[in-house]
């Protein structure tokens, strides 16, 4: 069966700024859906933040393998409830990719229990992102480093928890260093953090950037394990009597 992926986007730079739209004029979404449905089969639903329940209702949610989400400005406009929805499928086993300014979303925060914040300068600059995990699924088919030509920075520290498993990191002429392709396991759900995405840079047609997305859907897609039983329970085996 075709991947069910949902793109989220706060979708309101590319209304309200010009330099936005002018590179995105459907949305940051709609660019990485362009790629994905000429690369894949995947079954891709868009939503963004002035959407009734910012797109992301229960049914939505429920047939979602995989979701991605950017968003910058507000953060603080996503409704507590619609966190509280999307954290319980994570939990059970949704995949989610939180996109650059994403870091900051209340369901990144939440799931990683740290502030997330970061040091970050916009002056244009170059941004190489070194694989330091070559054998890993996200990075496939991608060279030894991504050059990225102009890009907002961002740099340590990263308040966030020591990944599960660090695939990329960001090198910046400024001199900073960047944890820039960070994996994690929350209940049943996976989850990766990818850095390069800012929004008045073409970065979103850049190729090794939209192959490591699908990469990162493929790998963050929920498998078919077994079903748990917790709580109270009978034994497997015959106890012995007790004294």
């Amino acid at each position: 069966m075709s991947l069910r992926v949902t793109l989220w986007n706060e979708f309101r730079h590319e209304k309200e700024m010009e330099a936005c739209a002018q590179i995105y004029p459907d949305g940051i979404h709609a660019a990485i859906a362009a790629y994905l449905e000429k690369q894949t089969d995947f079954k891709i639903r868009l939503a963004s933040l002035d959407d009734p329940e910012h797109g992301l209702p229960e049914d939505v949610l429920e047939d979602t393998d995989v979701l991605t989400w950017w968003a910058h400005a507000a953060h603080h406009e996503v409704r507590d409830e619609v966190v509280d929805r999307v954290h319980r499928r994570v939990l059970a086993g949704m995949g989610l990719i939180v996109l650059h300014s994403g870091h900051k979303s209340k369901i990144f925060t939440r799931l990683m229990g740290t502030t997330s914040a970061l040091k970050w300068r916009e002056a244009g600059e170059k941004e190489r992102l070194w694989v330091v995990a070559p054998g890993h699924p996200i990075v496939d088919g991608i060279g030894e480093c991504i050059d990225i030509p102009h890009t907002e920075m961002y740099g340590e520290h990263f308040d966030i928890p020591a990944p599960d498993e660090l695939v990329l990191i960001s090198w910046f002429p400024g001199g900073e260093v960047f944890r820039s392709g960070c994996c994690y396991a929350r209940g049943n759900g996976k989850i990766f953090y990818f850095r390069p995405g800012h929004e008045t840079f073409p970065i979103y047609h850049q190729q090794e950037v939209l192959k490591v997305i699908l990469n990162a859907i493929q790998w963050a897609a929920p498998v078919e394990g077994p079903q748990f039983k917790r709580g109270n329970v009978e034994p497997l085996e015959e106890l012995p009597p007790q004294q």
